[in-house]
């Protein structure tokens, strides 16, 4: 005669959601100056408070960690790395194999995702754990975040993922102001106001106000919208695209793939010849940023009018899946 412990069977069934309906969430980030942190736990916050949900949160580690706050040379050295998108190493995470929907927050570095993040996408543990699944991805960052998730969408591509939200927020303050407050808090770590130039990162009502995105993908999952292709985030405000950047953000990263390759090309990270030529494309920066980027500023608004049309369907396109 057989005996079985119904309790043996029955108690893991719950504890995996089989019975109950619970939905198993994984959310994942890298963030230096714990800002991104910051918008990943609000957005989280409901999603823990909701019964039918189980969350797991990993923090993406880099093998050989990155510095807070960065060196001049430092900062310029990953660059190359990041811009053709050569993800580091980084640490296995301990998750469990199967997710009902992945969260995925990532900062931009140059115009694309951030090396930490890239390194963990090209890794055989995401294979397995994005493949089929669908995805959220949160940004937190300047202004320019357009570049970074097209080459967020082909990473998830890569791995048969399915992207059914993004979430961007952006810095405070107008756009040249923050050619200004965001390099100071990357290489000082001070992000408070000075002079007539407003605090640097997302603004605190911004990160507060978050939270609603999570309330959404709580329901949402409730509903099992995840189990489809449809957008979860749409009609949110979650990504709002400045369509007067398409253009500049266009022009940036073609240059950033130009002098990244030759950056790539002068030597090793850190070396003596990298340092050189990162030092003559610091200098071309510097005087873009003091001639070109104002004139370019005027010359937008001039031809904006007449451009709508096209800046517009370029917009809708870039705000996919979340749309406003």
């Amino acid at each position: 005669m057989v005996v079985i412990n119904i309790q043996k069977i029955i108690i893991p069934l719950f504890s995996e959601g089989w019975i109950t309906g619970m939905k198993k969430v994984l959310v994942l980030y890298y963030s230096q100056s714990g800002q991104l942190k910051r918008v990943m736990d609000k957005i989280v916050a409901p999603l823990k408070q909701c019964d039918d949900v189980q969350c797991d949160y990993c923090e993406i580690k880099p093998v050989i960690p990155y510095p807070y706050p960065w060196s001049f040379y430092a900062f310029f050295n990953v660059f190359p790395e990041a811009v053709y998108l050569d993800g580091c190493e980084v640490e296995p995470l301990e998750t469990a194999d199967e997710y009902d929907l992945i969260i995925l927050g990532y900062t931009s570095w140059f115009l694309s995702p951030s090396i930490p993040v890239t390194g963990f996408l090209q890794s055989d543990q995401a294979k397995k754990l994005f493949k089929g699944k669908p995805v959220v991805t949160v940004i937190a960052c300047r202004d320019m975040w357009l570049m970074a998730q097209e080459k967020m969408k082909g990473l998830l591509a890569d791995l048969g993922a399915r992207l059914l939200g993004n979430v961007a927020l952006t810095d405070q303050g107008k756009s040249l102001y923050t050619f200004v407050t965001t390099p100071r808090w990357m290489l000082t770590g001070k992000k408070d106001a000075f002079w007539f130039f407003p605090k640097a990162g997302v603004a605190e009502e911004e990160i507060a106000a978050s939270s609603r995105f999570g309330e959404q993908l709580c329901s949402a999952l409730q509903k099992g919208e995840e189990q489809h292709n449809s957008p979860m985030l749409r009609n949110m405000g979650a990504v709002n695209v400045n369509g007067k950047l398409i253009a500049t953000e266009r022009i940036a990263h073609r240059s950033f793939l130009i002098w990244s390759k030759l950056i790539k090309k002068a030597g090793a990270p850190n070396s003596r010849g990298r340092n050189i030529v990162i030092t003559i494309y610091a200098i071309f920066l510097l005087t873009l940023v003091l001639t070109i980027v104002p004139l370019n500023i005027v010359i937008r608004k001039i031809m904006y009018p007449f451009q709508k049309r096209a800046i517009d369907k370029a917009v809708a396109s870039y705000e996919e899946p979340s749309g406003r």
